[in-house]
C-alpha cells in the first residue's frame, strides 16, 4: 500500500527542491523529517510538509504504522514560469523568471 502527498505551485525553483528532495528518497520516514529539519535550505520546509502529509494520508486513510513508512518515491516536476522584467543599461528590459514547482512525497510501508 501507498500513500501520497503533492504540493502544486510551490515558489521555489525546482533546481533547488530536487537537492532537498534527493536527500531524503529512498529514506525511513522518520528519519526523513529529522534530516529535513537540520537542512539549511529554504526548500526543506515545504518538503518537510508534504512529507507530514504523505505519512497523515497512510495513518488516517490506510491505516498504516508511522514506524514502517518510508519515502518509496519522491521527486520535483516544473511548475508554470511567471515571467517578470527588469530595467537594466539605458531603460531596457531584461527577463526574469521566477519559477514554481510541484512537489510529489509517496510513502511505503516496509514489508518483513
Amino acid at each position: 500500500m501507498e500513500a501520497r502527498a503533492q504540493a502544486k505551485y510551490v515558489r521555489i525553483a525546482p533546481r533547488k527542491a530536487r537537492q532537498v528532495v534527493d536527500i531524503i528518497r529512498g529514506k525511513d520516514a522518520m528519519e526523513a523529517l529529522t534530516i529535513l529539519k537540520h537542512i539549511p535550505k529554504s526548500a526543506a520546509a515545504v518538503v518537510a510538509k508534504v512529507v507530514k502529509s504523505a505519512i497523515a494520508n497512510a495513518e488516517h486513510n490506510l491505516e498504516l504504522n508511522r514506524r514502517d513508512l518510508y519515502i518509496a518515491k519522491a521527486y520535483v516536476d516544473q511548475g508554470p514560469t511567471m515571467k517578470r522584467w527588469r530595467a537594466r543599461m539605458r531603460g531596457m528590459p531584461a527577463p526574469i523568471r521566477k519559477r514554481s514547482s510541484h512537489i510529489t512525497v509517496v510513502v511505503k510501508e516496509k514489508e518483513g
